[in-house]
């Protein structure tokens, strides 16, 4: 979207109106409540690309005719107004999640676009509503864009319906936001250079059901003086918190973020991929450790399968320790530069370049059916 934005388009990115609230038993119930609030105090604001940048307040229970009512009411109301405001007519509208399938039709737009990031009704870990539901709104908009991006292979080779418009959409990466690391010009992140070496590092968010918590116990018991480093934020409830060689420490902005990578000595994606939602994952870190010339291990997941020559992918926790063990053996310059090559051409501006022509293909084609 910021390519898109920068290149002349009006773009309005509403922020994620969930999956549903959590069970009223679940201990990050009234945490959501409250990120979810100070989340709508925002309200809308402008980006240095020039999008706009709006929060809605939804009722956030999709099991319910009622709530989807409101629901259709509320953010068509909201977004309509910014539209009207922004002097956007017939617009492109581009959903990424089933619950947004409510505005579909309501905003007079020009094409719809639907972007399947997850496998949405696997994820029953932090919200209540029920999978059948969620099933059925991502079954409604496949039927209803007029194209779909699939944010990794294993969400696409599923797919059913509706192939003859769908394309995988692989991540991307700003490469040369990643590769500044490689010149060792970049100064280490304080909070990262007062942790003993060797640092084992990862960035994003950390569920107790994302994390392979096994395994960082068991790496803790065998390789004690290793340091794992979580940037990002955290849910509470992490059983890995107590241990001596585990940090976690907050989320930074993405400008700085280079700078605690920088002091890494291996990039980790330790996930627990035995949770069939997260087998779907695609992980943009992937591509950004990639970027950084850095050593990469991680769990495996489809998505990097075919990038296994420049990853190392522990298929069992044994593995991925052996692996670890090797990456902080690894001398010479020769592989840093074939995993920074892997990715050198995946930029987001090329995404965007293809997405673009895409779209403006399908625009063409549809406006040349009767039925238009």
């Amino acid at each position: 979207m910021r390519r898109f934005a920068r290149s002349g388009n009006k773009v309005i990115f509403v922020n994620s109106i969930s999956l549903g609230l959590a069970s009223i038993k679940h201990k990050d119930l009234l945490p959501r409540i409250a990120r979810k609030l100070r989340s709508y105090a925002k309200l809308a604001r402008t980006t240095e690309e020039g999008i706009t940048v709006v929060s809605p307040a939804v009722v956030p229970f999709f099991g319910s005719a009622v709530a989807a009512a409101a629901n259709r009411r509320l953010l068509t109301a909201q977004i309509a107004t910014l539209a009207s405001r922004r002097g956007l007519s017939n617009p492109i509208l581009w959903i990424a999640i089933p619950t947004a399938i409510g505005v579909v039709g309501r905003l007079n737009e020009s094409l719809v676009v639907y972007q399947v990031s997850d496998k949405y009704d696997a994820n029953t870990m932090d919200h209540a509503t029920d999978p059948a539901v969620i099933r059925e709104l991502h079954e409604r908009a496949i039927d209803l864009a007029d194209l779909i991006f699939y944010s990794s292979r294993k969400l696409l080779a599923e797919a059913v319906h509706a192939r003859e418009k769908s394309h995988l959409l692989e991540q991307a990466v700003d490469f040369h936001h990643w590769a500044a690391i490689s010149n060792g010009r970049l100064e280490v992140a304080d909070e990262i250079a007062r942790i003993p070496r060797p640092r084992l590092g990862y960035f994003g968010g950390s569920d107790p059901w994302l994390i392979d918590q096994e395994l960082i116990k068991k790496a803790s018991r065998e390789h004690p003086d290793w340091s794992w480093i979580f940037v990002g934020n955290k849910s509470r409830g992490m059983e890995i918190e107590e241990l001596p060689n585990v940090h976690f420490l907050p989320a930074v902005s993405y400008d700085e973020l280079p700078k605690y990578a920088a002091g890494f000595d291996i990039c980790v994606l330790p996930w627990n991929t035995e949770v069939p939602f997260t087998s779907y994952g695609s992980a943009i870190k992937v591509r950004e450790y990639l970027a950084s010339g850095k050593p990469v291990v991680i769990a495996p997941l489809p998505e990097y399968e075919p990038m296994n020559d420049v990853l190392r992918i522990g298929r069992s926790r044994d593995q991925f320790l052996q692996l670890v063990e090797e990456a902080l053996q690894e001398e010479g310059g020769e592989a840093a530069r074939q995993r920074q090559d892997a990715v050198r051409t995946g930029t987001w501006d090329a995404r965007a370049e293809w997405v673009s022509d895409l779209i403006e293909r399908t625009l063409l084609a549809k406006s040349r059916r009767p039925d238009c």
